[in-house]
């Protein structure tokens, strides 16, 4: 009996899968190479304001508008990278504002800052660095792109203080390949319910979150240092660089923009990496 064509076409493709085999990805299934995959995750935290939770987001948008990040990633080996941002507080909230996506020309990058405003930004109680990290994990490996290097960017302004500690999903995502890069946000800016801002939290970012091939912090000393924070290391990230040695935090001035790599050995006495998880269970309040 003579098969029309159409079923000849679907018995032929049949016949091509099962001799391609399940290891065999077809054209549909293959990744899209890049320089970089980035996840920016961002802390939206009881102790970050609605204000500052506004100034954070601006400052990614004003970043992928910026003719220097565009020219950043032309000059890297493909000229293409894979973003995506989320933000997160504690008890699970985990929200995803701008899903992974390709930016490789102007429009692009503008397309994705556009993502960023479409919804506002949500606060939640609690500081979960661990489980933002954690989060990283399974949001890289079900996207379509591939790359050498697979980065999470974490801002924040304070030290996790809720799920498990952070060292346990710092090192989990390093084993899987992740490099974890820092912003924390330092000021003298009370939170919203009047608790002061942890001191030396630089040093509790570079012991207790950051790891990983090349990874580094860049420091905003005000909220409103974020955005020129954030376009440098938007930079150094996709060039695959690191910051030059920053100035002696005895001699920089207060409202700079500096990365906090290298201090005096002296200096480097930084908080225990359970310092949220005590003073939790001190104060036992939300605003963390």
């Amino acid at each position: 009996m003579k098969l029309p064509n159409f079923y000849l076409v679907l018995v032929l493709a049949a016949v091509l899968a099962v001799a391609a085999g399940p290891g065999v990805a077809t054209a549909t299934e293959e990744e899209i190479e890049v320089d970089l995959e980035l996840a920016l995750a961002v802390d939206v935290s009881g102790s970050i304001d609605d204000e500052e939770a506004v100034l954070q987001r601006a400052g990614y948008i004003a970043a992928f508008r910026h003719p220097r990040v565009l020219q950043a990633i032309r000059r890297a080996g493909l000229g293409r990278i894979a973003v995506a941002y989320y933000e997160w507080a504690g008890y699970g909230h985990m929200k995803v504002i701008a899903d992974w996506t390709l930016i490789h020309d102007k429009a692009s990058a503008l397309a994705f800052a556009a993502k960023l405003t479409g919804v506002p930004p949500e606060t939640a109680s609690r500081t979960a660095i661990g489980s933002a990290i954690k989060f990283a994990v399974p949001f890289f490996e079900a996207n379509e792109f591939e790359s050498q290097r697979k980065v999470v960017d974490i801002s924040g302004d304070g030290p996790n203080n809720w799920g498990g500690l952070v060292t346990v999903a710092r090192d989990a995502a390093l084993a899987e390949g992740i490099t974890i890069n820092g912003l924390p946000i330092m000021n003298d800016r009370p939170s919203r319910y009047g608790r002061a801002p942890m001191r030396n939290l630089d040093l509790y970012y570079m012991d207790c979150v950051i790891g990983g091939p090349g990874a580094f912090i860049v420091v905003a000393t005000r909220f409103k240092d974020f955005a020129s924070a954030v376009l440098r290391k938007l930079i150094l990230e996709i060039a695959g660089n690191t910051p030059e040695k920053a100035p002696d935090a005895t001699t920089s001035s207060p409202n700079s923009v500096t990365s906090s790599m290298v201090r005096p050995a002296a200096a480097h006495i930084g908080p225990p990496c359970d310092h949220g998880e005590r003073l939790r269970e001190r104060f036992d309040v939300d605003d963390m």
